[in-house]
């Protein structure tokens, strides 16, 4: 599972493995890190690394399935539509790969993580650690939130595998 928390200036990826064959299933971080872009550059060159590096770790990482926030809406208009570039420029990454998307809120990412959907940053490397046995908190806000995007998949496709055995 590959999660992508995208930023205009920093977007952060996490590769997260859910380990079944344990008598206790378990969640394995593989990778995580960002992508810092540069202010000085114009925009469609800062979209283009986005896309090149995050293109490099899905090759690398060959995941099944990627999975991205769902633009935040803020008040400063321009400030969305310059996250929805960088969303756009993602979700291409991911189909140049043939790659399935999910995309889940804000607020369904935190309540799945934390069990609060107002959760602070904080929180949610305090648990994305937690979930995944972590030796330290990650470093990067943008990266613990990039797992938390890959946990909140895995958590909710073993509910839906779940509710469909009903």
């Amino acid at each position: 599972m590959f999660g992508i928390d995208c930023g205009t200036e920093v977007t952060g990826f996490g590769v997260v493995e859910s380990d079944d064959s344990a008598r206790e299933p378990r969640l394995i971080c593989l990778a995580k890190g960002v992508i810092r872009l540069a202010k000085t550059k114009t925009l469609p060159v800062r979209l283009e690394q986005v896309f090149r590096e995050l293109t490099a770790e899905m090759v690398r990482w060959r995941p099944e399935v990627v999975a991205i926030e769902e633009v935040f809406y803020s008040v400063n208009a321009k400030s969305a539509l310059k996250l929805g570039q960088v969303r756009g420029v993602a979700l291409l990454a991911a189909a140049c790969q043939g790659l399935p998307v999910a995309e889940y809120a804000p607020l369904k990412i935190k309540s799945s993580v934390v069990g609060y959907g107002l959760a602070k940053k904080e929180q949610v490397q305090f648990m994305v650690a937690r979930l995944l046995q972590l030796s330290e908190l990650p470093q990067s806000a943008d990266a613990a939130d990039a797992l938390a995007v890959a946990i909140c998949h895995i958590h909710t496709a073993q509910t839906l595998i779940l509710q469909g055995a009903r």
